[in-house]
């Protein structure tokens, strides 16, 4: 007979199914709602969620295959990256009228990603499937960050974050009936669509020097650009679940998730001392810069 009962390691945030919440004390709530789909920290986790959109063969062919040059995150990284920040702020927390507008050039840039004949699958930027996955994996990845460096959810925050996570599809041509009727059904969409999931060879080289965050063109000395990619490498790999580690071949266990663990738990108290101002950059500069990009005619996208 033994004197305790062996006690089960939680599971990883990543892991962690989105309908699982937990009781919030009163005095907690109000930070914690100002911060919904606007952390900047979240960009921590913009590698990750990338691969795990592109792990979709139609979605990774679509986008190594595109001809929209400016779109292309391996040639133009930093315009692809103010692209999407910039579509995550305007969903979750924009006015009708910058959704209209980014709708629109979304739409303007998705009509020209198409397969081909020698495409090895067929793809279009219109497919309401593959959008919906694009827009799960956002959303997954807004309550993984939210968990991390913000706090657990009870289940009012918890329907609220769905609620605006549902934009992040029907920014897109999604209608709403698509979007999961309950976290629940989310958690059951997600378990499936993970049947779908494969990498292959080509699409893992495209995605390797996103997940070491290589710059073309930049090259460091050695022994920071070593250092960096590991550091990068230890980040992106800690907010995949391991489904899509295994995919890409990234190697992670128990002293990577300490590892993991102890630089978000660091950035989680950084978080919670910044003003609110610090905390939502950029994406509180991203959505005046859309305003301003509206007025004077400048493309979004």
């Amino acid at each position: 007979m033994t004197l305790y009962e062996p006690v089960e390691a939680p599971l990883p945030v990543v892991e962690r199914p989105i309908d699982e919440v937990v009781a919030v004390p009163p005095h907690a709530r109000a930070r914690r709602h100002e911060d919904d789909g606007m952390l900047g920290l979240g960009l921590l986790a913009g590698p990750a969620n990338v691969i795990m959109q592109l792990a979709r063969p139609e979605v990774g062919y679509g986008v190594l295959e595109s001809r929209v040059e400016s779109g292309r995150v391996d040639r133009h990284p930093i315009k692809r990256a103010r692209t999407t920040f910039t579509y995550l702020a305007v969903s979750t927390n924009g006015t009708p009228e910058q959704q209209l507008h980014f709708r629109r050039a979304v739409n303007g840039a998705h009509r020209q990603v198409f397969s081909t004949d020698e495409s090895p699958v067929k793809y279009h930027a219109f497919d309401k499937d593959l959008q919906l996955w694009v827009g799960a994996c956002l959303y997954k990845g807004v309550v993984d960050v939210h968990r991390l460096f913000v706090g657990e959810m009870d289940e009012q925050a918890a329907d609220r974050l769905y609620l605006q996570g549902r934009a992040l599809a029907t920014m897109l041509q999604v209608p709403e009936r698509m979007w999961p009727e309950s976290r629940a059904a989310f958690d059951r969409y997600w378990a499936d669509s993970l049947e779908k999931v494969h990498i292959d060879d080509t699409v893992r080289e495209y995605l390797y020097p996103i997940a070491a965050s290589r710059l073309r063109g930049l090259q460091l000395p050695k022994p920071i650009q070593r250092r960096n990619e590991e550091l990068a490498l230890l980040i992106t790999t800690g907010f995949l679940p391991q489904r899509f580690r295994d995919e890409m071949r990234l190697p992670w266990g128990p002293d990577k998730q300490r590892s993991f663990d102890r630089l978000m738990a660091g950035l989680r108290v950084a978080n919670r001392v910044s003003p609110r101002f610090v905390r939502q950059f950029p994406f509180n500069v991203l959505l005046k810069d859309v305003d301003r990009r509206i007025r004077t005619g400048r493309p979004l996208v």
